[in-house]
C-alpha cells in the first residue's frame, strides 16, 4: 500500500517521474551538481586562470558560456532521451537556428541598449570619446566578443527556459512557470554577480519574464537568444559599460559616465540604469502587438 502510494506519487500515467519531480531534478543538476557557480566553480575559477581568460574578456566569458552549453546540452540529451525525444526539441530546433526569428530578436535587442545608451547620454550620464581599440584589434575584438555573446544566449536560454520551462508548465502552468524561472534567473544573477543590487534584479527579472513571453509568442527560443545575444554585445562590446564592477577588455568606444547611478547604471552598467524599465515596457508591448507564430500551439498550455 505504501510502495504504491509512493509510487503513484513520483510517477504519473506514463509511468515516468512526474513533470515537477523531472523539473526539479533537471535545476537541481544545471544550478547545483554541474553549475559553474556552485560545485564545479572552483575548478573552473582554475582551469579558466590556466588558459589566461582572466578579467571581463570575451575568452573568459566564452570559456564559461562554453560549460553552462554544454552543461544544457548533456542534461537535455538526458532528459530527451528518457521522454523519447530530440535534444533540439525544447525550444532550439534546428532547422530554424539563426533564422528570421534569431535576427528580430538582434535587431530587438541593439535597438533597446541603444536605445538606453541615448538615453544617458541625453541626460549628461554617458559621453562617447571615439573608439578604444583600433587596427586589426577591432575585427578581432568584434568576432571575439560575438562570439562570446552567442554562446551567452543560446547556453542561458537554453540552460533557463529550454527543458526546464517547458516541463515545468506541464506541470503549473506556463505563466507560473515563467515567472518562477524568472525569479530563479535574477537570483542567479543577484547572488552570484559582484555588485548587483535590488534595482537591477528587478529589471533582470522583468526581462526574463519578457523572454519566456517570446517563448511563447513565437513557440522557439530564437528570438530570445537572438535578443540576449545583442544585448549583452551592445553593453559589453559597443559601448564597454562596466558589468558587475569590472570594465569588458577590447571593447569598441571609448565612453566615460557620470552623474548618479540610477541614470549611469553605476557599477553595473546599462541593464541597471533607470532607462532600462521603459525600454522593457516597449518590449512587452511589441510582443502584445506582435500576432503568435504557429509554434506556440505545442507548448504546455
Amino acid at each position: 500500500m505504501v510502495r504504491g502510494s509512493i509510487s503513484g506519487f513520483l510517477l504519473g500515467s506514463d509511468r515516468r517521474l512526474r513533470p515537477l519531480l523531472r523539473a526539479l531534478l533537471y535545476a537541481v543538476l544545471a544550478f547545483w551538481a554541474l553549475s559553474a557557480d556552485e560545485f564545479l566553480g572552483p575548478p573552473l575559477q582554475r582551469a579558466a586562470t590556466a588558459l589566461h581568460a582572466s578579467g571581463l574578456s570575451a575568452g573568459r566569458v566564452t570559456f564559461f558560456a562554453a560549460v553552462n552549453l554544454l552543461t544544457a546540452l548533456l542534461l537535455t540529451w538526458v532528459f530527451g532521451r528518457y521522454e523519447g525525444r530530440r535534444v533540439d526539441d525544447y525550444g532550439l530546433p534546428l532547422s530554424r537556428a539563426f533564422g528570421a526569428r534569431f535576427g528580430e530578436g538582434f535587431a530587438i535587442g541593439v535597438m533597446n541598449a541603444a536605445l538606453v545608451a541615448a538615453a544617458m547620454i541625453a541626460c549628461g550620464g554617458m559621453t562617447v570619446h571615439g573608439l578604444a581599440v583600433a587596427g586589426a584589434t577591432i575585427v578581432s575584438a568584434t568576432l571575439a566578443w560575438l562570439l562570446a555573446c552567442l554562446l551567452v544566449g543560446i547556453a542561458e536560454e537554453y540552460l533557463f527556459r529550454g527543458y526546464l520551462l517547458q516541463t515545468l508548465a506541464q506541470s503549473v502552468g506556463f505563466w507560473p512557470a515563467t515567472f518562477l524561472i524568472a525569479l530563479w534567473f535574477g537570483a542567479d544573477h543577484f547572488f552570484f554577480k559582484p555588485g548587483e543590487n535590488l534595482g537591477d534584479l528587478v529589471s533582470l527579472v522583468a526581462i526574463a519574464v519578457w523572454l519566456g513571453y517570446s517563448v511563447r509568442k513565437t513557440g522557439t527560443l530564437w528570438l530570445a537568444v537572438g535578443y540576449h545575444a545583442a544585448f549583452d554585445f551592445m553593453q559589453l562590446f559597443v559601448i564597454g559599460t562596466k558589468n558587475g564592477g569590472s570594465t569588458p577588455v577590447d571593447h569598441l568606444l571609448n565612453t566615460s559616465f557620470q552623474g548618479p547611478a540610477w541614470v549611469t547604471g553605476g557599477e553595473l552598467g546599462t541593464e541597471a540604469s533607470f532607462f532600462i524599465y521603459p525600454s522593457t515596457a516597449l518590449l512587452f508591448l511589441y510582443l502584445w502587438r506582435r500576432r503568435c507564430d504557429d509554434g506556440w500551439r505545442s507548448l504546455p498550455k
